[in-house]
């Protein structure tokens, strides 16, 4: 009753209040995770998604054609749903390297050519930031999954990988 008597008294709806009330809880508990220290999602992309397939098995995948995709990658995330990665996609075949600054997630990478069919495969730690994962040799693709999944499929150098990606992608 007294919140009705008060929205009334200053002409405001009751909906109106309440959404400005959610709004300002939300940003109290916002305040509140940054000053414990708790991760805040820095790279809060939303990515196109695709699939691949590689020795029968299905990959849902994250697609960073990006600059800005490709270096936000996986990191600030807690968790990497099982059977899903990041497709790293360049525009022209490179030597790349990658780190794990920002990255709480175990992760396997693998190295992919034109020809898709992959070069190489590293496995990353958590939160490694004085080591560099790099391409034996230029290649346009990288594909990150969660740790021991290339071995759980049996997916070793050599294997291809079909990709399915979004036609028209904006690779830069």
């Amino acid at each position: 009753m007294l919140e009705t008597m008060q929205y009334r008294s200053v002409g405001v709806s009751g909906d109106y209040c309440r959404c400005l009330l959610k709004r300002m809880a939300s940003f109290i508990a916002a305040v509140i995770l940054l000053g414990t220290g708790a991760p805040v999602c820095a790279c809060p992309l939303e990515l196109p998604s695709g699939w691949i397939v590689i020795k029968d098995r299905r990959l849902t995948v994250e697609v960073a054609a990006s600059p800005s995709a490709r270096s936000c990658g996986l990191s600030h995330r807690a968790y990497l749903p099982e059977n899903h990665g990041m497709l790293f996609v360049e525009p022209e075949p490179s030597v790349l390297a990658f780190w794990m600054k920002d990255t709480h997630i175990p992760l396997s990478i693998a190295f992919i050519d034109d020809a898709g069919r992959i070069v190489d495969i590293q496995q990353m730690e958590p939160l490694e930031k004085t080591r560099y994962h790099r391409s034996p040799s230029k290649v346009r693709f990288a594909l990150e999954v969660n740790r021991g999944w290339f071995d759980k499929h049996g997916i070793v150098r050599g294997h291809t990988v079909e990709m399915h990606i979004p036609l028209g992608l904006d690779i830069r």
